[in-house]
């Protein structure tokens, strides 16, 4: 019983984690370069706007629920150590524990509350705004990576 289980929650956990670096990818690839090449105050507002809407039930549970299936896995992987796959299960959850959530509470979320407060047509905003782009950019590559690579981690430790 225990085992039917866990494989669904680690089945559970790659889909999240692949639907996050899906997110993730697509804000790295095309949404926050459409936003550099609008005039600041539009590119401002447009992010204030996504990271106001950002919030609701859906996301919250995509970003959230895979964080605490890993946290679910990784407690597994520690009390069943000598069970197979331990290993990737163990580093799985960490890539997402910490290269996703971690990052996105420690850094992408800073700096989406010190943008919400900057006024769009001034010359502070979009001094900030280029440092904004930079910044949270760098850290979206890494949260893209981190739960690529933990959804990777959790395939390849499901029974062949």
């Amino acid at each position: 019983m225990f085992d039917n289980y866990l494989f669904w929650l680690i089945f559970t956990a790659a889909i999240g984690c692949g639907l996050m670096a899906g997110v993730f990818f697509a804000f790295s690839t095309f949404v926050m370069p459409a936003l550099a090449r609008l005039q600041p105050d539009r590119g401002i507002a447009a992010m204030q706007s996504m990271n106001i809407t950002a919030i609701n039930p859906l996301f919250m549970l995509a970003l959230f629920g895979t964080a605490i299936a890993c946290l679910f896995i990784f407690i597994s992987a520690l009390l069943h150590w000598d069970r197979s796959g331990t290993i990737y299960l163990s580093i799985g959850s960490l890539l997402y524990l910490v290269g996703a959530i971690l990052v996105t509470i420690l850094a992408n979320v800073p700096l989406n509350n010190a943008l919400a407060i900057v006024k769009p047509d001034s010359i502070e905003g979009a001094n900030f705004w280029a440092k904004y782009l930079r910044d949270w950019m760098f850290w979206n590559h890494i949260r893209t990576l981190a739960a690529l690579a933990a959804s990777a981690m959790f395939v390849v430790s499901l029974p062949k």
